[in-house]
């Protein structure tokens, strides 16, 4: 079954971005628990969890592990998802914001 995309072509320039940046899920094996299954993740993911690994002195397998006997999601890879999310915000400083060109956060002041 095909799926209808929400972003109908139109042949503009950034149509062709949209398409270019779109991920698409990569499927791998890892072992879980000393289980084999596999996984399907975007890019960036895949990518996230080999920094945090390195970070972290893990294997893959030990990371996802570990995930798996904390999670409280519906999935595996939607803990892990969030593990990233996680693991990526509590390690975000407004240094880091400011070095990697992000906006500052704003402060509200009392009128």
């Amino acid at each position: 079954m095909r799926r209808e995309s929400a972003h109908p072509s139109s042949g503009h320039a950034a149509d062709a971005e949209l398409s270019r940046s779109a991920s698409t899920l990569i499927n791998r094996n890892v072992t879980v628990a000393g289980r084999r299954t596999s996984m399907r993740l975007e890019p960036a993911m895949w990518d996230a969890l080999q920094q945090l690994c390195r970070r972290e002195a893990k294997t893959l397998n030990e990371l996802v592990t570990e995930i798996d006997y904390q999670r409280s999601e519906s999935s595996l890879t939607a803990a892990i998802r969030v593990y990233l999310l996680r693991y990526f915000c509590a390690a975000a400083t407004d240094e880091g914001h400011r070095l990697a060109g992000h906006g500052m956060p704003k402060r509200h002041f009392p009128v």
